[in-house]
């Protein structure tokens, strides 16, 4: 009997989730596993990571977040200060934007900044204002688990592509559903 492979969670919150969703696509996807599956508003990765399909188009046009999802890939460990502290939570808020503006902001230190105040900002939200520059105010939160170690997340993520695409179609490949589940789903209407 095949061991049971563990089931890995969306590691950022992620207003507008999808999770919910999940059980009702397991039914959907398992006859077309063999395809790539291609999400063109991947968000937190709550359906790539429920269905775990072998190969993924993921998109999203948050470049911050797929650049997170691209270091989650190569199995992202954290070497920052991460604590539920909200004089912390604004020094790293001020230097993720310090980064944006240097043009950094596809850093591996602005990739753990991000996930640091995803988890400790307000709701998870995720907000930039006119100039690029995120400002989700501190989150208060009684306790914050802190992942430091994804490693765990690297051979499941191995095949999946990330993208920050705005086009109708991107990267579609020959093979690829064109039509999305959700029309199976709900009768046409997404």
């Amino acid at each position: 009997m095949a061991e049971k492979q563990k089931e890995l969670t969306p590691p950022l919150k992620w207003a507008g989730g999808k999770r919910w969703l999940v059980k009702h696509l397991k039914s959907l996807w398992e006859p077309n596993q063999h395809r790539r599956l291609v999400e063109p508003f991947c968000g937190g990765l709550a359906v790539a990571l429920g269905l775990r399909p072998q190969r993924a188009l993921l998109n999203d046009i948050n470049p911050h977040l797929i650049n997170f999802f691209k270091w989650l890939q190569q199995g992202l460990t954290m070497d920052i200060p991460l604590a539920n502290d909200e004089v912390l939570y604004y020094r790293h808020r001020e230097q993720f934007n310090t980064l944006i503006k240097n043009g950094a902001q596809n850093s591996r230190e602005a990739a753990q900044l991000f996930y640091f105040l995803n988890r400790t900002g307000y709701n998870g939200l995720c907000r930039f204002n006119k100039k690029g520059l995120f400002n989700v105010p501190f989150g208060k939160y009684k306790r914050i688990s802190y992942i430091t170690d994804f490693s765990h997340y690297r051979p499941l993520l191995t095949n999946w592509e990330f993208i920050g695409d705005r086009r109708e179609n991107p990267g579609f490949q020959s093979g690829d559903e064109r039509r999305p589940i959700c029309n199976k789903l709900t009768r046409n209407s997404c």
